[in-house]
C-alpha cells in the first residue's frame, strides 16, 4: 500500500490554523493608513498542554526578503493569539506568523506545580540546566554569562531552595523566552500583504467642479479662472478639489446640450470625449490653458492645503491621436468602423472604448499607466477613475501597483456603479476609495443594512466607501422633490456615515434640482454645456457645508468608519448612529430626520457600553450644528427634528469628571 507523503517535519507540533485579517485566503492585500493600528489575530495551537510561543513577522517591500521585524503575539485564551502594530512607511508590507513549543516555559509550568506539591525536583533542575546550556550555545555573547551562571548553580551543590530560586528567576525566564529554540517552529502557510496609504485615503472631503464653468459673462472658463475659485473651496473646508477631464475635446460626433446628438458651433462638448488635434490624455484643452497654467493651479491649491484630483477616463474621441497612431487599441466592427460606447438607451458616439483584448494589449497597458505617471510628474497624487469596471481587473491590479511603486503617496478613487462583487473586486485590486450605492439608499433599513455590510464585516479590510449624494451623471429623485431639508440631510448622512465623501458643486450647495426629462440627471447638464453659478446666492448651503466639514476636521471620531454603530429609535423616519475613537475620548452621535417634509420625534435607545458611558451617568449632548446643549442621563433620550429648521443633530457626547469643587468636561 502506498503511504501518503509527509506534509511537514513530524516534530513540528504547532499548527497555525488561521491568520486575521486575511482577504480571500491572502489573494489580495488588506488596507491601512499611516498611524492606523493593524490588529493581528491568529489561531495557533499544539497537541497536549505545552506552553507555546509565537511572533508576528512583518517587513516592508523595500527591504530584503529576510529582513523581518518581530512582535510577540500574546495568548488571549481558546488558542487565539493577538498583537497590534502601526506601520510607518507608505507602500506594501508582508506579514506572517511563527509559532513553536516553548520548552523552558513548559518545563517551568510543570516545575512550579511540583514545587508547590512538595515533590522531589532534583531531576527537573538538571533538565532545566540542559535547556539553559543549549540556549547558551545559540545565545549572543551578552547573554552567555547569565546563562552559564544559572546552569552552574542548577548543577551545583547549593541548597535546593537556592537552586529553585535561581531556576525561577524572572530574568532567566525572560532570557530563555527570548532565546527559545525555534528549530521546529511552524509558519503560517503564506505571507499576507497590507497596503499602507496616506490618511487622506481613509478620511477626505472631495469637491467636484468644472473649470470651464468658472468664466464670466458666458465665457469659457480657464484654469486661471478656476484658480480664483480655490479660496471658495478652501473656505467650504474640503480636502480635495476634483476636476473632470481637462484634456482636448473631440469634434467628431460632439454632443450638444443634455447629450443631444447635434452640437452647435459654440457647444463645448463633453470633457469625457477625450482627444483632438491638440493632443490626448497628457494634454490640456486649449480653452482651459496650458500645462504651465495647470502647474500654477496645482501649486495654488497646495498653498491652500487642497489636493488636486484629476478624472482619468480611459476612452478616446474619434479625434484622439491614438486612434491614428494605435488603431489596434480599438475594436473594429465588421464594416470597418470603430465601436463607440453605449449604455442603452444612451449612446456615446463621441467616445471610443479601448480594446483590452487587442493583440497589442501590453503596449496599451503601458500607455495607460504612463498617463498616470505623467500627471504624477506634475504634482497630482489623487485620481478619480471613470468607469473602471469596464476595464480588466488584472489591468488595475498591475497599473495601480506600478504607479504606487513609483509614487507611494498616490490615491485612486473608483467610480464604479456596478454589481457589488465587481465593485469589491476593484477595491481588492488596489483602489484606495470607491463610489457606492449610498446615492440610492434612503430608508432607515436600507442605510442600516448597507453600512453594517461596509463596516462590520471583512469588507472593511479592503473597501473604503466614498459617499456622494449626487454626481454630474446621477441626480436621484428624492432630491428633486425634497427641497432644502433633503439636501441638508443627505449632506450630513454622506459626511458622517462615511469618513470619505464628496459633492458635485456648485450645483449641490445651490440645490440645483430640475431633472432632465426621462433621465436621472439634471437638466442643463454641465457635462455638455457651460453653466454660470451665483456662489453668493443667499439660500446657498455653503455655510452649512463649511460647518459640517469643520466638525469633520475637529473630531477624530469622524475620521474612520470601524466604530460606526446604529442605535434603535421608535420611529422609522428617524435614524440614529454614533462614531467614536478607539479610546472613546471623542464620541459623536448623529440623529437625522429622513422625511424632508414633516417634523418627527423619536425615543432613542443608546448603546451606552459602546459609547463608554455608565448606565447611571449624566452626560452632555452638545449639538455642533445648532449650538444647543442637552443634559442626558441613562440610555434613553428624546429628540424632535423639524426639517424646515434643521433636519439633523450632530451631537458631541461629553462626560463629566469630578474635581474638588466642580464638574469638568472630558473633551
Amino acid at each position: 500500500m502506498k503511504l501518503p507523503p509527509r506534509l511537514c517535519d513530524g516534530r513540528q507540533r504547532v499548527v497555525v490554523l488561521a491568520l486575521r485579517p486575511e482577504v480571500d485566503g491572502g489573494r489580495y492585500p488588506i488596507k491601512r493608513v499611516l498611524g492606523e493600528p493593524l490588529d493581528i489575530e491568529a489561531d495557533l495551537l499544539a497537541d497536549g498542554h505545552d506552553v507555546l510561543g509565537a511572533v508576528l513577522l512583518y517587513r516592508h517591500e523595500s527591504g530584503a526578503d529576510d529582513q523581518w521585524t518581530e512582535v510577540v503575539l500574546e495568548p488571549q485564551g481558546n488558542d487565539v493569539w493577538r498583537t497590534s502594530i502601526e506601520l510607518g512607511t507608505l507602500g506594501r508590507y508582508y506579514y506572517t506568523v511563527l509559532g513553536w513549543v516553548d520548552n523552558f516555559a513548559t518545563w517551568r509550568q510543570g516545575f512550579d506545580r511540583k514545587v508547590a506539591a512538595g515533590n522531589e525536583v532534583m531531576l527537573e533542575l538538571l533538565e532545566a540546566a540542559q535547556q539553559i546550556e543549549a540556549a547558551e550555545r545559540r545565545a549572543p555573547s551578552s547573554d552567555r554569562g547569565l546563562l552559564l551562571e544559572a546552569a552552574h548553580v542548577l548543577r551545583g551543590s547549593a541548597p535546593v531552595a537556592a537552586r529553585i530560586r535561581a531556576a525561577t528567576a524572572p530574568v532567566l525566564a525572560a532570557t530563555m523566552t527570548r532565546l527559545a529554540d525555534r528549530s521546529r517552529a511552524s509558519r503560517f502557510r503564506r505571507e499576507l500583504e497590507v497596503i499602507v496609504e496616506r490618511p487622506l485615503a481613509r478620511c477626505s472631503a472631495w469637491y467636484e467642479m468644472f473649470p470651464r464653468s468658472t468664466g464670466h459673462g458666458g465665457r469659457h472658463g480657464t484654469l486661471r479662472d478656476a484658480e480664483a475659485r480655490l479660496d471658495y473651496v478652501a473656505e467650504l473646508g474640503f480636502d480635495v478639489v476634483y476636476l473632470p477631464p481637462i484634456h482636448p475635446i473631440g469634434h467628431a460626433f460632439r454632443k450638444g446640450p443634455d447629450n443631444s446628438p447635434t452640437a452647435g458651433p459654440s457647444d463645448p462638448g463633453s470633457p469625457w470625449a477625450i482627444g483632438a488635434a491638440e493632443g490626448g490624455h497628457t494634454s490640456v484643452h486649449p480653452e482651459l490653458g496650458t500645462l504651465a497654467d495647470f502647474d500654477h493651479f496645482v501649486a495654488a491649491a497646495h498653498e491652500r492645503r487642497l489636493e488636486v484630483a484629476l478624472d482619468i477616463a480611459f476612452q478616446a474621441s474619434p479625434d484622439h491621436p491614438w486612434v491614428r497612431e494605435h488603431p489596434s487599441w480599438f475594436r473594429a466592427r465588421p464594416d470597418g468602423s470603430i465601436q463607440y460606447a453605449e449604455n442603452p438607451p444612451k449612446k456615446y458616439q463621441d467616445v471610443y472604448p479601448f480594446d483590452f483584448e487587442s493583440d497589442d494589449w501590453e503596449a496599451l497597458w503601458e500607455g495607460l499607466r504612463d498617463v498616470f505617471l505623467f500627471w504624477c510628474g506634475r504634482g497630482v497624487r489623487c485620481f478619480r477613475v471613470d468607469n473602471p469596471h469596464t476595464k480588466p481587473i488584472g489591468f488595475w491590479e498591475w497599473c495601480i501597483r506600478a504607479v504606487q511603486q513609483a509614487h507611494p503617496d498616490t490615491l485612486f478613487l473608483a467610480e464604479a456603479f456596478t454589481r457589488p462583487k465587481l465593485t469589491y473586486a476593484l477595491a481588492k485590486s488596489g483602489f484606495s476609495q470607491s463610489y457606492t450605492y449610498f446615492t440610492w439608499r434612503t430608508t432607515k433599513p436600507e442605510l442600516t443594512k448597507y453600512l453594517e455590510e461596509l463596516v462590520q464585516t471583512d469588507v472593511v479590510e479592503y473597501f473604503r466607501p466614498n459617499f456622494w449624494p449626487t454626481t454630474p451623471d446621477i441626480f436621484p429623485e428624492h432630491l428633486v422633490h425634497g427641497g432644502r431639508a433633503a439636501f441638508v440631510s443627505r449632506l450630513v448622512l454622506a459626511a458622517t456615515l462615511s469618513s470619505a465623501y464628496g459633492i458635485y458643486g456648485p450645483a449641490y450647495e445651490l440645490m440645483e434640482r430640475e431633472p432632465r426629462t426621462g433621465a436621472e440627471e439634471l437638466a442643463r447638464n454641465e457635462k455638455y454645456q457651460l453653466r454660470a453659478w451665483d456662489l453668493d446666492r443667499p439660500d446657498s448651503l455653503r455655510h452649512v457645508i463649511a460647518r459640517i466639514n469643520r466638525i469633520r476636521r475637529d473630531h477624530a471620531a469622524l475620521h474612520a468608519n470601524r466604530f460606526l454603530r446604529f442605535h434603535p429609535t421608535d420611529n422609522d423616519l428617524v435614524l440614529c448612529y454614533s462614531k467614536r475613537t478607539a479610546d472613546r475620548r471623542d464620541v459623536i452621535l448623529i440623529v437625522v430626520n429622513l422625511d424632508p417634509h414633516h417634523t418627527h420625534a423619536a425615543w432613542i435607545d443608546l448603546d451606552l457600553d459602546d459609547l463608554g458611558i455608565a448606565a447611571d451617568e449624566t452626560f452632555q449632548a452638545h449639538d455642533l450644528v445648532g449650538g444647543a446643549h442637552y443634559l442626558w442621563r441613562g440610555g434613553r433620550a428624546y429628540v424632535e427634528l423639524a426639517p424646515d429648521v434643521m433636519p439633523c443633530h450632530v451631537l458631541e457626547l461629553r462626560r463629566f469628571a469630578r474635581t474638588e469643587n466642580q464638574f469638568e468636561y472630558f473633551l
